[in-house]
C-alpha cells in the first residue's frame, strides 16, 4: 500500500482490501444508518446541547483533527464534554496517563464537566459523529479515528489502523475500551481489519447497543 500523506506502513495484513463490492454495501448501510440515527436520535441532541449550554460556557460541539484512511486528516466531531481550555490543560496532566502508548486518558478527568461526565458515561458525546458517517469521514464501523497528534508516535505496524476508515464502534468499543491497553487495542483493530465483512460489521453494530448506555469503562 503506497500511504497518501506520508506516513510509513508496515503493511503485515495480507487481503485487507476486501473488494469493491463489500466497501460499496458498506457504504450504503453507513447513509441509511447515520441518516436514520440522525433522524431519531434528534430529541436526545436538542436536550443534550440544551444541557451543554446550560452547564458551562463554550460551544456545544468539539471538533478535533483526526487521522482517518491513509492518515488522512478530517474534523471529528463531539458533544463538547470538557471546559473550553482542556487542550491548554492537557500540558499539566501528561504525567497523570493512565493508558499505554501515545493514546492519553485518566479516571476524573479534571477538565471534564458535570454534563460531560454523563453524556461520556453513556457515549452521548459520540453521537454527532454519525454526521462524519454522513460525510464520508467515517464508517459506522471501524477503527476508533486517532488524534493527529498521537498518530506522529505511531511504529510503522501500529501505522496499519489507518489503513481502512475509522468508526464509529469497533472490538474495542465493545469489548473494555479504558481497561485495554493501546498494545491490545491496536491487535483488536488488526484483527477487525483482517477479518471484517458485513456480518461482522452488522454483529459490532448490533452489540453496541449493549454497551453504549452506562459502559463501565466508558470515561
Amino acid at each position: 500500500m503506497e500511504p497518501q500523506v506520508g506516513y510509513d506502513y508496515e503493511v503485515l495484513i495480507e487481503d485487507y482490501d476486501k473488494g469493491f463490492l463489500y466497501e460499496f454495501i458498506k457504504r450504503i448501510i453507513d447513509i441509511l444508518g447515520a441518516l436514520v440515527g440522525l433522524i431519531l436520535l434528534s430529541p436526545v441532541f436538542i436536550i443534550t446541547a440544551i444541557a451543554i449550554k446550560l452547564d458551562s460556557k463554550g460551544p456545544v460541539l468539539f471538533a478535533q483533527n483526526r487521522c482517518g484512511k491513509d492518515g488522512k486528516t478530517f474534523k471529528m466531531l463531539k458533544f463538547r464534554s470538557m471546559v473550553v481550555d482542556a487542550e491548554k490543560k492537557l500540558k499539566e496532566l501528561k504525567d497523570k496517563n493512565e493508558m499505554s502508548g501515545p493514546v492519553f486518558k485518566i479516571k476524573d478527568d479534571p477538565r471534564i464537566t458535570r454534563v460531560g461526565k454523563f453524556i461520556r458515561k453513556t457515549s452521548i458525546d459520540e453521537l454527532p459523529q454519525l454526521i462524519n458517517v454522513l460525510k464520508g469521514d467515517m464508517s459506522l464501523v471501524g477503527p476508533r479515528p486517532p488524534i493527529d497528534r498521537e498518530v506522529k508516535e505511531y511504529t510503522p505496524y501500529q501505522m496499519q489502523r489507518l489503513l481502512v476508515k475509522p468508526g464509529l464502534t469497533c472490538y474495542w468499543q465493545i469489548g473494555g475500551r479504558n481497561n485495554i491497553d493501546f498494545d491490545e487495542w491496536v491487535e483488536l483493530d488488526l484483527k477487525y481489519i483482517r477479518e471484517r465483512n458485513l456480518w461482522i460489521d452488522m454483529k459490532l453494530i448490533f452489540k453496541t447497543f449493549f454497551v453504549l448506555f452506562g459502559d463501565e469503562n466508558a470515561r
